[in-house]
């Protein structure tokens, strides 16, 4: 779904960046991406009636008219109900995301893309270049075009390592283009729109990139966000393991024991997360369901595996006591009293009454995960999760019931927590953008210098302190040789060239007439293709 697209004037074979998948493609996630994109707008426009009929419900005194936009904001406020309600359906799609047919385990919680609008960069840019550049505008119709396309392309990308890698080229381009097209000190009239990934309200970027567009990239979101992330790949890395099977075998129960507990735990603290304001009234129902619900399966599973070790695996004459009991130690922060992990190794009834014990507590974490699963009415359409939901319960159920005797009314320890642990952690990775080579769709209008213009560096040494006769010697001694230049290019052209910037060239009343030397020079000894900019 990732086919090239070369840059306007570029030969095909060099083409640096991708394009994401068509839109319009008969697709599962396109599809639902123009559902979402259909409900957003939607949701936008009952969004903006309602503030429209709140506000001539505070300015209104007449009886009848109050009692008319009362009616009309309550049909509003339902239809506004009733669209969110279908964008948590499309936000809990599973089956579009992943493949549920050949495999039996819970779905991830699928993060899908943030929704924008299509942004047309020509005219503001196109003024900015014949203004502060004082370059023919038209000459750059071909960059205008790669940006809005690499832009465009950015709205659907793949799910592979090419669809990241375009991703991080536009981050990279925004860069530039900030730098170059976008000062401080002035507005330019481009309004970039996108909506919030959880409720569809518009939001608009006016100040700068770094700025929070919508609530979905407020701190306190996007750290519930990441803690989602990091459980879900914890949870992948469990399954990962378990892949070819997991052996009825002591030390393979105990490893599995604590890396299941350790995805319980930390799908406990994204569920604590997701209940704290102030980011409870806005996390999908389903997906604050969906945590808990995963935090108590595989919280279940865990005592499972332990009532497994203990009800199979009595200690036998050829095993190793002190490699079992270190082992089996591990697995708790503190035994029952009046229990020693020995003892209880050794012992037949006090491992069946702690296997049963364990055991008892995997069944009330089944029966909870159940019971919050058949609150939730998008959570209940998810075959896959009640099919993996039932078949952990019964099984519990099942080793329970062939543990039974007569004597069960002696049965009273209560099974401790289990200590969770992993070799495999997870952890953030920070994008790796030196890996990116992105090449400056706007280079060329650094291509010269023009009055204003700083030097930085010339031939790699650094020259912001030294005079101008001291930077022209140093191109006189390069002879004919090829030199590359560092120049910053000033956005804020009404700053007086005479304050002190920290650069000298700025005390010299003749900078026109060096700068023009300089462009000469540069053009004879370069031909124009070895600036390197600092835009």
């Amino acid at each position: 779904m990732t086919d090239a697209l070369p840059a306007r004037g570029c030969p095909e074979e060099d083409g640096y960046f991708r394009k994401g998948c068509n839109p319009l493609a008969e697709t599962g996630r396109s599809k639902l991406q123009n559902q979402r994109a259909v409900l957003n707008q939607q949701i936008l426009r009952a969004v903006r009636m309602r503030a429209g009929a709140e506000n001539l419900l505070r300015a209104t005194t007449n009886n009848k008219v109050r009692e008319q936009v009362l009616l009309e904001l309550s049909f509003v406020n339902s239809n506004l109900q009733i669209l969110k309600e279908e964008l948590e359906g499309l936000n809990i799609s599973v089956e579009v995301y992943q493949n549920t047919e050949e495999t039996f385990s819970i779905p991830l919680v699928p993060l899908g893309l943030k929704e924008t609008k299509e942004v047309d960069f020509t005219l503001p840019l196109k003024d900015f270049i014949l203004e502060h550049y004082s370059e023919d505008s038209s000459e750059y119709e071909d960059e205008i075009a790669d940006l809005m396309d690499l832009r465009q392309a950015c709205r659907t990308p793949s799910r592979d390592e090419a669809g990241i890698e375009m991703l991080i080229s536009y981050f990279l381009q925004l860069g530039f283009i900030e730098n170059r097209f976008f000062p401080p000190t002035r507005h330019m009239g481009v309004l970039f729109t996108w909506y919030d990934s959880f409720t569809g309200v518009l939001s608009y970027l006016k100040e700068t990139f770094t700025h929070t567009p919508s609530y979905d990239m407020s701190p306190a979101m996007l750290n519930v966000l990441v803690k989602m992330m990091l459980a879900q790949a914890q949870e992948c890395a469990f399954e990962q393991i378990g892949l070819p099977g997991i052996r009825n075998e002591f030390f393979t129960l105990v490893k599995m024991t604590q890396e299941v507990a350790k995805v319980g735990e930390v799908y406990m603290m994204v569920n604590t997360a997701m209940t704290q304001e102030p980011v409870r009234e806005n996390i999908p129902y389903s997906w604050s369901k969906l945590v808990q619900i995963k935090s108590d399966h595989y919280r279940a599973l865990a005592h499972y595996f332990l009532a497994t070790i203990l009800c199979d695996h009595e200690l036998q004459s050829s095993d190793d006591e002190d490699q079992q009991e270190k082992a089996f130690s591990q697995l708790y922060d503190s035994v029952p009293e009046g229990l020693m992990v020995r003892t209880v190794l050794k012992d037949k009834v006090q491992r069946k009454q702690l296997g049963k014990a364990h055991l008892r507590k995997a069944i009330v974490y089944h029966e909870e995960a159940l019971r919050v699963c058949g609150l939730c009415k998008k959570l209940r359409n998810i075959e896959v999760l009640q099919e993996v939901l039932t078949a952990a319960h019964k099984r519990s159920l099942l080793k329970y019931a062939q543990q039974e005797t007569e004597d069960d009314f002696l049965s009273l320890i209560q099974a401790p927590d289990i200590l969770p642990k992993t070799e495999h952690k997870v952890e953030t990775v920070a994008p790796q953008f030196s890996k990116v080579k992105v090449k400056d769709f706007f280079h060329r209008l650094s291509v010269g210098l023009k009055e204003g213009d700083y030097i930085v560096s010339v031939g790699g040494e650094d020259c912001k302190w030294l005079g101008v006769s001291e930077v022209l010697e140093k191109l006189k001694s390069t002879g004919q040789q090829p030199i590359e230049f560092e120049v910053i290019s000033c956005q804020d052209t009404t700053a007086s060239m005479t304050s002190a910037t920290g650069f000298t060239y700025c005390e010299d009343q003749s900078l026109a007439e060096t700068v023009k030397l300089l462009e000469i020079l540069m053009f004879a000894i370069s031909k124009l293709n070895k600036f390197k900019a600092i835009a």
